[in-house]
């Protein structure tokens, strides 16, 4: 290697680089070719590839200089680009930094594409009205691509995670090149006639040439007399293809599509586990509420019952019989204390008291007592009452007062 001077890659890249920008041509053309692997970037910019029959180039559009687009760019339109060439040092290429892109017409591809989604919307077979419902809980998921591509891996992968119990059955087919659409027509008939719950057709990105098997009618066809609900997942999000118009849902990506086809399992059994706790709740307070009205409708029962009534009044009676009785004894006590204070007074007034004092009581043979001498006369017989006993007399002679004194 002596005598042979050494440079580093960066170095070449750059004097390449300069190169290009010293070349006036290069520094401001304007290239026509057909729109093919665009992507719109999350930044803004937009990169594509700018073909014609006999060659390709990288372009990109960046963000700020997207003020002047005046359309949507799609795969196969046909467009002049307004910019520089230059190398990308970092990857040692060169691409079409656009400033400008303009409509040239369509291309031939992009014109099929239009020729044919008339053709299909004329007949209703976009029409939503024939759109089937993806049902809900997927049990078995038919898909319809490559099976060796990075999309049934996708699939397989998104579809498991989600849940494990999912059956996935392939009906594998050829999904670019010459015979493609047939091989995606029949995997698609073969597939409907094991009945899975849904079908994802699809396959991974590409450009349009790699993509347009998916377009062709006899695909489209396919879809729309399929019993089994179908989901289109063709390319990356920017790709439109007759087989998304055709089918029950689009999906972006054969991982959205997935995603869209297969319930989360776990997810689901958390949201169950969740509702029965609810539920639990809600039946144990219905509980408590039932037995606090059942306490009420026990105690408004137990209030409204005969026996409860008898119970009642008996109880009233009892209290009226011990107050009655305590009454009769006060009164009774007040009675004999009455009483007592009669007998005293009546015994101070006693004749037998009197009699105690060496005094008698004297009646007549009528029983009839004798108060005064003029009552008594000579040989009647007459009792005489002492303290102690009673004994009778005969009267000998009667005496006045004047005389006795």
């Amino acid at each position: 290697m002596s005598g042979c001077s050494i440079y580093t890659v960066s170095q070449v890249n750059g004097y390449i680089k300069g190169m290009f920008i010293q070349d006036f041509l290069l520094s401001g053309l304007c290239v026509r070719g057909e729109v093919s692997n665009l992507k719109y970037h999350t930044s803004g910019h937009i990169y594509f590839t700018l073909k014609d029959e006999g060659g390709s180039m990288a372009a990109v559009m960046f963000a700020g200089n997207r003020r002047g687009l005046a359309f949507s760019m799609q795969n196969g339109q046909k467009v002049l680009v307004t910019g520089q060439i230059s190398v990308y040092e970092r990857e040692g290429r060169y691409q079409l930094y656009a400033r400008r892109i303009e409509l040239d017409g369509l291309g031939e591809l992009y014109r099929r594409f239009e020729e044919c989604k008339a053709r299909l919307a004329e007949r209703g077979m976009f029409a939503p009205e024939y759109k089937r419902p993806i049902p809900a809980f997927v049990r078995v998921l038919g898909v319809v691509t490559a099976p060796t591509g990075a999309a049934i891996r996708d699939i397989i992968n998104v579809a498991h995670r989600r849940n494990p119990y999912v059956q996935v059955i392939l009906s594998p087919a050829q999904v670019q090149g010459e015979g493609a659409p047939e091989s995606i027509a029949a995997a698609i008939e073969r597939l409907d006639r094991l009945h899975p719950d849904c079908m994802i057709v699809g396959r991974g990105g590409g450009s349009l040439e790699d993509l347009w098997a998916f377009n062709e009618e006899i695909v489209a066809q396919a879809i729309f007399d399929c019993d089994t609900p179908v989901i289109s997942a063709v390319g990356h999000e920017t790709d439109t293809t007759i087989a998304d118009y055709v089918a029950d849902l689009r999906a972006p990506t054969p991982s959205a599509a997935a995603e869209l086809a297969v319930y989360d399992y776990y997810g689901f059994m958390e949201s169950l586990e969740e509702k029965r706790r609810i539920l639990v709740r809600r039946m144990q307070d219905r509980l408590s509420r039932e037995r606090e009205r059942l306490k009420s409708c026990e105690l408004r029962l137990r209030l409204y019952r005969p026996g409860y009534r008898i119970d009642s009044l008996r109880q009233n009676l009892a209290d009226l019989e011990d107050r009655l009785r305590s009454a009769m004894d006060r009164r009774l006590e007040g009675e004999r204390h009455r009483l007592s204070l009669a007998a005293s007074r009546l015994e101070g007034l006693s004749p037998l008291k009197r009699l105690g004092g060496g005094y008698a009581y004297v009646t007549d043979e009528r029983g009839q007592g004798v108060l005064s001498a003029s009552q008594v006369h000579g040989g009647e017989r007459l009792t005489v009452h002492l303290k102690d006993g009673a004994f009778a007399v005969r009267v000998e002679e009667d005496r006045d007062a004047e005389a006795v004194k």
